[in-house]
């Protein structure tokens, strides 16, 4: 599989050029089927639309196209990062501060690994935490392994969707 870093060196420039944000980059699958995953947003939305979308695609595939990476055939996938959105980088847990999460950590933090609770914004490289079962607890951002935001009606109201235009104007068969 190929590097990480590598294609993230060569994504993030790209996703930047067009005014958004990367959110994460992921390479999974086995056999013939790979998926390169890319998860973006509009900085000042978080979220995407589905033109935004192609538009990362198009300009992505011209790159890989070129620097040819990854060895393997693979199918590109470009989304917003969603509602229950993963947490990749340190000022998302600042951002969706109050909201519910569930972190798991690479090495045992308090006790534990797995947590379940509301952010409370972080202090330094520390995440900071109100787990349901051990209270507040602190998490050093380099031993997230897996972060992501709980569908909550709170996080539903918090992430209006860009447009409900035509949401209601729908075509019935009597």
């Amino acid at each position: 599989m190929a590097d990480i870093a590598l294609l993230t060196a060569l994504i993030e420039p790209e996703v930047k050029a067009l005014g958004f944000d990367l959110v994460r980059i992921k390479l999974f699958g086995s056999g013939d089927e790979h998926t390169l995953q890319i998860m973006a947003e509009n900085p000042r939305t978080k979220q995407l639309v589905i033109e935004d979308c192609a538009a990362i695609s198009r300009r992505i595939s011209d790159v890989m196209d070129e620097a040819d990476p990854i060895e393997e055939a693979y199918r590109l996938e470009v989304s917003s990062p969603g509602i229950d959105r993963p947490l990749t980088r340190l000022h998302d847990f600042i951002e969706w501060a109050g909201h519910e999460a569930k972190i798991t950590a690479t090495e045992i933090v308090d006790g534990r690994k797995s947590f379940r609770g509301v952010l409370n914004g972080v202090e330094g490289d520390d995440i900071l935490f109100t787990d349901v079962k051990s209270g507040d607890v602190v998490i050093p951002f380099a031993l997230v392994s897996d972060a992501k935001l709980l569908l909550t009606d709170a996080l539903l109201s918090a992430t209006m969707p860009l447009s409900s235009d035509g949401a209601d104007d729908f075509e019935t068969e009597e």
